[in-house]
């Protein structure tokens, strides 16, 4: 597997649009597609949030009718949750626009929305935008960037990637966007992605990869604990590659799965770098804990904390603040078992050891936690399995921000 230029316009037979539609923002561009020429097998996940956004329910109906996907068509700046009948004819407004435009099914068109809750989308701008990308869809790199770009709302940067790797002797590639940067708290964040491969395989493999891989790379990131009506993550292969069909479980499925398990967690710490005013990534790694799952809810505990997020914000070495959210996280342990440590590109320092605190060089730990990325390294000392939760800290701009969102 090797990292390459692009997102998802990098596999074969894929193309993508933007267009300023001015659903919200007027000096931007903010609706986006993506189209395969050759229909799709897909997959998804989404929200575990009761209040589903239309566009949610509309993507799942897709996704689990078994029929082919082909296009989707995101716009920013309003996110059609909470907003009842209307909101679902604007998700079929959207898919048959596509149809007229290209003469594909409306059946095998996803949507996807992100911006305010319990505003109503204009249909007409929503039909007009996809009027105006169809014709102009291209398989070029730069659109596919454009395309990344077009979905964000607050975030600072648009995430993209894209990776190559070998199955039956063909070159097969993977490639994907996502968009997040507050409300994240993924339970399945406002979080959007996006994701497109030419690897022919069987639709349930795809959906049983994608769902296990999002369990360990976009399910560990948290900005600031609130999971969003609009989650969405959608993956579309064409089988264009002409590999032989992954029919099973078997090393080519290994190697997609790999290659599908960096993507994402590339674009997950993408995402968490880049929450709302955040100044660095905070990562939490828990290793040698009883079960996988006790490892998930401590380091998830230790980078939702608002205290811990503080802390690494204000480049504080305060542990009591980590393990103090490992504590009420409801996993169970003996914090006489426990180690600390604090970790960056500028060193590691130790400041707990099995129920006792350390004494450390106050200054070393200050230039540790003023890099960029930060990670609280955990040993448990009560098993073998590991996990890893990534977060940012939590700065005075993360409200400034949030205050006035709505306006």
């Amino acid at each position: 597997m090797k990292e390459i230029l692009g997102g998802v316009t990098a596999a074969k037979g894929f193309m993508a649009a933007s267009c300023e539609a001015n659903i919200k923002y007027k000096d931007r561009t903010d609706m986006a597609m993506v189209y395969s020429k050759t229909p799709c097998v897909c997959a998804g996940t989404f929200t575990t949030n009761v209040v589903k956004a239309a566009c949610v329910k509309w993507d799942q109906k897709v996704v689990h009718s078994g029929e082919m996907m082909q296009a989707v068509v995101i716009n920013s700046g309003i996110a059609n949750a909470a907003t009842g009948q209307k909101g679902w004819d604007a998700c079929v407004a959207t898919a048959k626009a596509v149809e007229n435009t290209l003469k594909v099914p409306y059946t095998s068109v996803a949507v996807a929305s992100t911006g305010v809750i319990g505003a109503q989308l204009p249909v007409e701008k929503l039909v007009k935008g996809v009027e105006m990308m169809s014709p102009v869809l291209k398989d070029s790199l730069e659109a596919g960037t454009e395309a990344a770009k077009a979905i964000m709302t607050t975030d600072t940067l648009h995430k993209e990637l894209a990776v190559s790797f070998t199955v039956g002797n063909k070159e097969v590639t993977l490639g994907g966007m996502s968009k997040g940067s507050g409300m994240i708290h993924p339970n399945m964040c406002t979080m959007l992605a996006f994701l497109t491969t030419d690897l022919a395989i069987e639709k349930s493999l795809l959906q049983e990869a994608v769902s296990d891989v999002v369990g360990d790379t976009f399910n560990m990131i948290t900005v600031d604990g609130d999971t969003s009506t609009n989650d969405t993550l959608l993956l579309m292969a064409n089988g264009e590659a002409q590999n032989p069909v992954i029919t099973e479980k078997n090393e080519d499925y290994n190697t997609f799965k790999e290659a599908l398990y960096f993507v994402c967690e590339t674009l997950a710490k993408k995402m968490a770098a880049d929450g709302e005013g955040a100044s660095k990534l905070f990562e939490a790694k828990v290793v040698n804990a009883k079960t996988k799952e006790d490892a998930k809810i401590l380091s998830r505990a230790i980078v939702g904390s608002n205290l811990s997020k503080a802390a690494i914000f204000g480049c504080d070495a305060n542990f009591g603040r980590f393990l103090c959210a490992m504590g009420y996280s409801g996993s169970l342990f003996d914090e006489n078992d426990v180690e600390m440590f604090f970790k960056s590109e500028n060193g590691t320092i130790q400041v707990f050891d099995k129920g006792t605190p350390l004494e450390f060089d106050e200054e070393k730990a200050l230039k540790i936690m003023k890099a960029k990325s930060v990670c609280v390294f955990v040993d448990m000392h009560e098993g073998d399995a590991s996990a890893t939760a990534w977060g940012c800290d939590l700065t005075h701009e993360y409200v400034t921000i949030n205050a006035d969102y709505r306006s």
